[in-house]
């Protein structure tokens, strides 16, 4: 039986699942990026556990820029053709596509219910008006919606998060300076994905002169949600706000009345704490722009798989 698949490929794992009748992914599974070589064989692995033995059509997200037939994941090892895998699962030329994960978040969002996002602060979308994507996972994802004339949606493909950061606080702009002897180039992604969080508390320990301690991000949100380490605590606070204040930028970039919308691994799992933090403070914080984004509404997606979602939603159109 042949089947349409779809897959979102980040920094760490690999989602992929097939569609249901209705057209929308159904029993998506999970793999860890480390645990394969390449797509090729994680695909593999996917059909033989769902025991399929051909597909027909597959859009396939990735956590890179697409500019050529051979694609190279910028946080994970995976590197591959798109003609290549194209002509392992047998498809006919076209019928395999890639494209940046957070263009495929963008385009999940038309299709999200009301229970899949969380609303953080005041506004209200406007109908018919760009909508604007940024999300910290492994990496930093950034996207868009344009609205078509003829009622429909194109979404941007871009690497914003790749940009360079503004800091503003004395504390911002002396962790800055400590990634700038690092980097040369600091990202807004070298503050706000994963590694961004470790960047930032090992920049308060070695400004304020304690000893390196090394913790993972998820250690980091912990150890900061429960007030039990104060630099961890310290580290969320300045990457909410930074986040904000990046979001702010996109938002006013883009016009974004329809709204602003947060994807990726971390957000989320701050839960209350979040809506609670500075990031709205800091969204806002625009000087004479300040009224403009007050009215612009700020979600969480909370939905677990919202790119194939958006994935499925290429092979709809």
């Amino acid at each position: 039986m042949s089947e349409r698949l779809v897959g979102d490929i980040g920094g760490t794992n690999a989602r992929l699942a097939l569609l249901g009748p209705d057209g929308w992914p159904v029993d998506p599974i999970t793999y860890a990026c480390d645990d394969f070589p390449g797509l090729d064989e994680a695909i593999a692995a996917f059909m033989q556990e769902r025991q399929v033995s051909s597909v027909t059509d597959a859009v396939i997200a990735v956590a890179t820029p697409i500019t050529s037939d051979q694609v190279n994941l910028t946080n994970n090892h995976w590197s591959f053709s798109i003609s290549g895998i194209e002509r392992s699962l047998g498809l006919a030329a076209g019928r395999f596509q890639v494209i940046n994960d957070f263009t495929a978040l963008a385009m999940s969002v038309p299709h999200l219910t009301p229970d899949d996002v969380r609303k953080v602060g005041p506004g209200e979308a406007v109908a018919g008006k760009p909508v604007a994507v940024i999300g910290p996972g492994t990496g930093l994802g950034v996207s868009g919606l344009i609205p078509t004339p003829a009622g429909g949606w194109v979404a941007l493909q871009g690497e914003g998060g790749h940009v360079s950061i503004g800091v503003r606080t004395e504390r911002e702009i002396a962790i800055h300076d400590v990634l700038n002897d690092r980097y040369r180039h600091v990202s807004a992604e070298r503050f706000l994905s994963g590694e961004g969080l470790e960047n930032i508390c090992s920049a308060l320990r070695e400004i304020d002169g304690l000893e390196p301690l090394e913790l993972t991000p998820a250690r980091i949100s912990a150890r900061g949600l429960s007030g039990e380490d104060p630099v961890c605590t310290e580290a969320l606070n300045i990457f909410a706000e930074l986040l904000g204040s990046c979001a702010g930028n996109l938002a006013l970039t883009l016009g974004s009345e329809g709204g602003v919308y947060i994807g990726g691994g971390i957000v989320p799992r701050l839960g209350d704490w979040f809506a609670q933090s500075g990031f709205r403070e800091q969204f806002q914080a625009k000087g004479r722009m300040s009224g403009l984004l007050s009215g612009m509404p700020t979600y969480v997606i909370v939905a677990p798989y919202p790119a194939l979602t958006g994935a499925a939603s290429m092979l709809l159109d």
